[in-house]
């Protein structure tokens, strides 16, 4: 009888619902249990769905292999890409408790994780879910616009932007706020730092929520005081790129194809080796999953996919611009899940 022991959090959320921070999900053909300690009986029992809830009196980890040793499972598969050095140790010993001498036999590492596959693709429900997060986070975003102005400091910008985000419901941030200004800018994660605002110069702010668990992610990028020519010729050419990637979104295209739209835009205003990562990423429970939109990602787009389109151009000494939106995949192509304007903004 051959088993699943699944380690990683957010695909034991996905699985049964289950959102503590202490959970081991132990699948064979006859059974699913979630393994759990002691402050999450009450939790477990709300939460958790289709699985039989059992309160560790040891280490989670310790009695769902034990418990999948006993049920006489052949052997047990887990996600290798998720599984640290100190898991597996913990594995090997807990076998050798139980007389399994070959664990390298018993334990099988998957090639790929088949709840990261599983993931990738969402219903119409988790859909729903990221359309409220990134709804509320475009709103966030025309609420931070009045609190930009010269003097004022980066986390000051993001900390009006979360307590914000928190009052309006929001469970917590996606990720750590990013407001890069003026030079710092040119960093495609400039964390919101104790820089001010400078007189002139853009701002990009990089943000998402979390609603119901799932993330949004948007980024937009403005202008303080007035720009220089040079400055609204690469911000078009930003927003040029952007548009080229969604228009370039389906069902069934590669993601190097939706990186290389991206891509041959910013080479015809000769901006290309500005472009420093990835055009962009699955978003789900959480913020940065499978697929990968880059170069020589040979994966398919598929219906269901909800991922990034977020192309940028960074010029140390100088400014950063970057604009992002989240999409969900269709048929007919791009369902853009961020409202938020992209038209240029002078401050």
């Amino acid at each position: 009888m051959a088993s699943l022991l699944v380690t990683r959090l957010p695909d034991v959320v996905y699985l049964c619902g289950f959102t503590g921070s202490n959970a081991v999900l132990a699948v064979t053909a006859k059974h699913a249990r979630l393994y759990t300690d002691g402050r999450y009986t009450a939790q477990a029992k709300q939460e958790a769905q289709g699985v039989r809830v059992v309160i560790a009196k040891r280490s989670a980890l310790e009695q769902a292999l034990t418990g999948l040793v006993n049920a006489g499972a052949a052997s047990v598969h887990f996600d290798g890409d998720a599984t640290s050095v100190a898991l597996l140790r913990t594995m090997h010993e807990t076998l050798a408790k139980h007389k399994k001498k070959s664990p390298p036999r018993f334990l099988k590492p998957l090639k790929h994780s088949l709840v990261a596959e599983l993931r990738m693709m969402k219903d119409a429900e988790e859909i729903a879910c990221m359309q409220a997060a990134a709804d509320l986070g475009s709103r966030l975003f025309d609420h931070i616009l009045a609190f930009i102005h010269p003097g004022v400091t980066e986390v000051e910008v993001a900390a009006r932007l979360e307590y914000a985000a928190r009052k309006a419901g929001a469970e917590a941030m996606s990720f750590p706020t990013i407001v890069a200004s003026g030079l710092r800018s040119a960093m495609p994660h400039g964390t919101a730092s104790t820089a001010r605002i400078p007189r002139r110069g853009f701002v990009t702010l990089d943000f998402g929520v979390i609603l119901s668990g799932y993330c949004s992610d948007m980024t937009r990028t403005v202008h303080v005081g007035k720009a220089t020519l040079r400055e609204r010729k690469a911000y078009e050419a930003v927003r040029e790129a952007q548009e080229q990637g969604l228009k370039a979104v389906k069902a069934g295209v590669k993601c190097l194809l939706i990186d290389r739209a991206c891509r041959s835009v910013l080479k015809k205003h000769k901006l290309d080796k500005y472009f420093t990562h990835s055009t962009g990423h699955g978003v789900g429970l959480e913020i940065h999953e499978p697929p990968r939109l880059a170069r020589q990602q040979e994966t398919r787009l598929t219906e269901g996919m909800v991922v990034t389109i977020e192309p940028g151009v960074y010029l140390p000494g100088y400014f950063g611009i970057r604009i992002e939106d989240t999409v969900s995949v269709t048929s007919a192509g791009a369902n853009i899940l961020t409202k938020a304007t992209k038209a240029w903004i002078e401050l």
